[in-house]
């Protein structure tokens, strides 16, 4: 639950929170190392220590927030999602006030499955952030190690070979286990959004030259695919769509990777459309109101010229 979620009463007389698990405790060194204030005079190792300490008096089974205290792994996972989303929008609109506040929300995301590990004897907080610490440098022999890089392009090449290697070495551990070959495509979550899947899908099959060569090549793929989606429409029954989702399917692919091969991602693209029609479509509800009528009472013709009118604002 992000702190805006809390219902009253949860947070009162913090001040006596209890320690936190000796766990939890224990293993502190690297942050301990940052515990020093700022220019402002803010401790951040502190802030997190806090944090920690609010995360267990939420889950402490004789005080704690009841509907905290009853969450698992999966209840909060839609939460997280849902978190992740609105930082995302709030970047999009530059509001950073509002990030401030949504980061935190996500952040608290973060201890709350760490939390949850814990109590489990799983991992803790540390153990995420020494995973994470190890993770960079060793992502980033260009920065920690002997590799050059001059440019972002040679930076994101010295990143990509050493996750080609991790990969690799993954695949050779778990090949033992699985009946399938492994594949340069596992990995992939299969709970991403279907733009962002084939984003990552093309991400990975460009990785090893699988990709088109221009951009207008794959400008033609779009046009292509529109073209077969076309031919389709007529010739299936109305009760028959598999082969026309299939065309869509492919158009909507092909539309993915042009974001991709265009540095953008086909996710936040699609939210800015969104976003884009709801602005010019609650102006078209405006303007009909101001004419008197209501939308379904209008003509096609004439929510069209009203469409027409907002766009060229």
């Amino acid at each position: 639950m992000s702190g805006r979620r809390l219902p009253g009463g949860c947070l009162d007389a913090l001040p006596q929170l209890p320690p936190r698990p000796a766990s939890l405790a224990a293993t502190r060194p690297a942050m301990t190392k940052r515990s020093q204030p700022d220019d402002s005079g803010n401790d951040p190792a502190a802030a997190i220590d806090r944090l920690l300490e609010i995360m267990t008096r939420l889950r402490d089974p004789v005080g704690g927030c009841p509907w905290d205290k009853e969450q698992d792994f999966a209840t909060i996972a839609p939460y997280t999602i849902e978190e992740a989303y609105e930082v995302v929008d709030t970047v999009n609109a530059r509001d950073f006030d509002a990030l401030e506040d949504e980061l935190g929300d996500l952040l608290f995301q973060v201890v709350f499955y760490s939390q949850l590990a814990s109590e489990e004897k799983r991992f803790t907080i540390d153990d995420v952030v020494e995973r994470v610490h190890a993770k960079l440098i060793r992502r980033h022999p260009h920065v920690f190690g002997d590799v050059r890089a001059n440019t972002a392009a040679e930076a994101l090449r010295s990143w990509m070979n050493v996750k080609e290697k991790e990969r690799a070495a993954a695949q050779e551990g778990l090949a033992a286990d699985q009946e399938k070959e492994p594949s340069l495509l596992d990995g992939i979550a299969e709970t991403l959004p279907s733009t962002l899947e084939a984003y990552e899908l093309g991400v990975r099959a460009a990785e090893v030259g699988f990709d088109w060569a221009k951009v207008e090549d794959l400008l033609d793929k779009v046009e292509e695919e529109l073209h077969e989606l076309r031919s389709e429409i007529p010739v299936r029954p109305a009760h028959d769509v598999r082969k026309v989702e299939e065309e869509v399917g492919d158009l909507l692919f092909a539309a993915a990777n042009l974001a991709r091969y265009l540095r953008s991602d086909p996710e936040s693209c699609l939210r800015r459309a969104n976003q884009k029609f709801t602005r010019r479509f609650r102006k078209l509800e405006v303007e009909v109101a101001k004419r008197g009528k209501k939308v379904r009472e209008c003509s096609a013709l004439e929510l069209d010229e009203i469409w027409e009118g907002i766009k060229k604002e």
